[in-house]
């Protein structure tokens, strides 16, 4: 047991176990950021989520012990290797690039709104 936990080589189940888990934590709020603390794209989208009022469960992947292995499974199921890593109503929308786009053509209020991440509707385009 202990060589195969202590190997840096992950398994198909810690794999698996990783992408169980995005896929769970992907949908247990409004809003999820998949993100890690130093990083400026991933403040970028947190800052603006928090400008518009919305609520948005945050999972710092380098302060997490298995955020490696989760990381590397959105990688594989979004096909988004970098963070952040955005979803809205349990739906992938990208990272900061997207989001962000998705403000400047208005498209990101209607998301949020749909997803119930905003009490109400006074945040402000």
């Amino acid at each position: 047991m202990g060589s195969l936990l202590s190997s840096t080589k992950t398994t198909k189940e810690e794999t698996d176990m990783a992408l169980n888990k995005a896929k769970q934590i992907s949908t247990s709020a409004p809003v999820v950021v998949f993100s890690k603390t130093y990083c400026g794209y991933c403040k970028r989208v947190k800052q603006l989520l928090t400008q518009l009022g919305a609520s948005f469960r945050v999972i710092e992947l380098d302060e997490e012990s298995d955020g490696a292995e989760i990381q590397s499974a959105l990688a594989q199921w979004t096909g988004l290797r970098t963070v952040p890593n955005v979803f809205i109503g349990g739906q992938h929308i990208g990272g900061c690039d997207s989001t962000l786009d998705k403000y400047q053509k208005g498209e990101l209020l209607p998301l949020l709104n749909d997803a119930g991440a905003i009490a109400n509707n006074s945040a402000q385009l």
